[in-house]
């Protein structure tokens, strides 16, 4: 899949059924990483605040995508996730609705992101929650994270692009 203006040529849903169009994003960095609920990365959410927290009047935009894939360990609705996710959490960086990221289904920006950045051996699909993508000012997309990669080991290379 060819998308010559990045992840800007997408749009997702929100989690409370709004458009997200990734166009509005073009200038800033965006961190887009699967998420789940019931997962043992899921304290990472506190990580990916903390980046929202730190980062997000510079320019970056951290994107959550609950994904039910791994282990059914996102089994809930949108309301309950985001209400976890706050609750939690403390969350105030968007969530999208619950996508797809890996198969016939997947949702487009995740088929675009897995084959533009390849994960170890150059393997497209997503092995679990978590995995994370770290998009430049203009859209395109420059590192793949694992599930073990912490937020806050993200820093170094956010803070290269903003």
């Amino acid at each position: 899949m060819t998308a010559p203006e990045g992840i800007h040529a997408f749009t997702v849903r929100g989690i409370g059924g709004e458009t997200i169009r990734l166009a509005d994003f073009a200038g800033r960095v965006v961190l887009i990483v699967n998420t789940a609920s019931r997962c043992g990365f899921t304290p990472q959410y506190a990580g990916l605040q903390a980046l929202h927290e730190t980062y997000g009047s510079r320019g970056l935009v951290v994107i959550g995508c609950p994904c039910n894939q791994f282990g059914a360990q996102e089994p809930e609705g949108e309301a309950i996730i985001a209400g976890f996710c706050t609750r939690n959490y403390g969350v105030n960086f968007l969530l999208t609705e619950k996508v797809v990221v890996n198969g016939a289904t997947a949702h487009p920006l995740f088929r675009y992101l897995r084959e533009a950045v390849p994960g170890v051996l150059g393997t497209t699909a997503i092995k679990w929650n978590f995995t994370k993508f770290l998009v430049d000012k203009t859209g395109i997309p420059v590192g793949r994270y694992a599930p073990t990669t912490s937020p806050a080991e993200l820093a170094s290379d956010i803070e290269a692009l903003l």
